[in-house]
């Protein structure tokens, strides 16, 4: 395939040698004549393992050259990957004004050619730029429509410093957020080798992972810091306790608990955080990650709760509020602190729940809900069809498989607020809303 790659730091330095070592013809575009020079010579503008062994093997075979002029680039190539950088504003917002001028001048250039052409986004930009700055700007400048004039693509890179030309040929994942399906497929046959899964999507969905991947790398390491402080004052060693932390691939690395739905419960998370977060104060140790993980949990509890009284309805049936699906397990379970907010505001509850009934509740579950919350379990009802035929809101606030399918049974002029995404929806206004989706 012929490329361009429009910046020649890092990322595109990078994906220029990589690209080019798998027999593609690539043009590396850059205004800094100094970069420019460096590749042309056979050198690297970056200090990365790999990469000048790259760059000198495709200029000496003819596969890589550099240029300063984007028209040429763009009017000799079929697709153009855009890896300028996207710097910090003072206030932490990001500075587009290289993005936009890149894809102002590439539309330009597609003006001016019969092919269609395919413009790909590797910069790491916000949810939502593509649509707002990227693609107004060039079909400003193509006087055309993005994904029938030309195609437009978002493809994050997953490339770790120190080990980029690794991780090019070795990706965790291929993420590609097509305006069309032509452009994904133009875009995907260029990954076709890698042993990597290939996921394509929605724009906004490929521009947000990349933000999701770096928050989580980021909470990760400090997650492990503040672990580690802890384990320093009581004399533990913190790489033993991580390592074995780290063996657990069911629960502690793996999809477990990172579905966004509602706030934790139960008789084990809330009290277990407060009693480490304790120890660590009485040792005299900040750890900041730990101690907002509770606070984070009410707010959300506190967003569900608003989100309900939002839609504007005094009678309101609650299905499912153990702080689970599959327990009677009652002992700080979110949707409780829900119940109990809602009746303090005055609404008209109805609650269900099969797995809890005062007929069957034995031990501390029973203890709880006739000693400390009685005034809720006078609500409860027998079946779903009562909750059904009493609320104007209607809650789901646990996934028990008993209200799959609740979507389908609102009647006119009911809404259904889900806490556990029980439907596969998105939001739809007047009838469905999720808390996180």
């Amino acid at each position: 395939m012929r490329i361009s790659i429009f910046g020649l730091g890092y990322v595109g330095a990078v994906s220029a040698a990589c690209l080019a070592k798998n027999g593609h013809r690539v043009v590396g575009v850059d205004p800094n004549p100094t970069k420019v020079e460096l590749i042309n010579d056979g050198h690297t503008p970056v200090i990365e393992k790999d990469v000048g062994e790259l760059i000198a093997a495709a200029v000496r075979d003819g596969a890589l050259e550099a240029i300063g002029d984007g028209a040429k680039a763009v009017a000799e190539t079929e697709m153009s990957l855009v890896c300028v950088g996207t710097p910090s504003r003072p206030n932490g917002s990001l500075d587009l004004q290289y993005v936009e001028r890149v894809a102002t001048e590439i539309g330009a250039a597609i003006a001016a050619k019969d092919d269609r052409h395919l413009v790909v986004i590797r910069s790491t930009i916000l949810p939502g730029t593509m649509r707002e700055v990227v693609i107004p700007a060039l079909e400003a400048a193509t006087g055309g429509e993005a994904g029938v004039d030309f195609g437009v693509c978002n493809n994050p890179e997953f490339l770790r410093e120190g080990s980029a030309v690794y991780d090019f040929f070795n990706p965790p994942k291929t993420v590609i957020g097509e305006s069309d399906e032509t452009s994904g497929d133009l875009l995907a046959s260029l990954y076709s080798d890698l042993d990597a899964p290939l996921i394509r999507t929605a724009i906004e969905v490929a521009e947000m992972v990349k933000y999701a991947d770096n928050a989580w790398h980021g909470l990760k390491v400090g997650f492990g810091n503040e672990i580690g402080i802890i384990c320093k004052a009581l004399g533990i060693d913190s790489h033993r306790v991580m390592d074995i932390f780290c063996q657990d691939q069911k629960l502690n690395l793996s999809p477990y608990y990172l579905k966004p739905g509602f706030a934790f419960g139960g008789s084990c998370l809330p009290k277990d955080l407060r009693a480490l977060t304790y120890r660590a104060r009485a040792l005299d140790l900040e750890v900041p990650i730990l101690s907002s993980v509770l606070s984070s949990n009410r707010m959300h509890i506190e967003r569900g709760l608003n989100l309900i009284m939002g839609q504007g309805n005094t009678n309101i049936g609650i299905l499912g509020f153990s702080f689970k699906p599959g327990t009677d397990d009652l002992r700080e379970s979110p949707i409780v602190e829900v119940i109990e907010g809602l009746i303090g505001k005055g609404h008209e509850l109805r609650i269900y729940d099969r797995n809890v009934s005062l007929a069957r509740l034995t031990g501390a579950n029973r203890d709880y809900i006739v000693n400390r919350i009685p005034h809720i379990s006078r609500l409860m009802v027998d079946s779903i069809d009562e909750v059904l035929a009493h609320g104007d809101t209607l809650v789901v606030g646990n996934g028990d498989a008993e209200f799959d399918g609740i979507l389908d049974r609102l009647r006119d002029g009911q809404v259904l607020v889900d806490l556990a995404r029980v439907s596969d929806s998105t939001s739809i206004p007047g009838r469905y809303d999720g808390i996180c989706w």
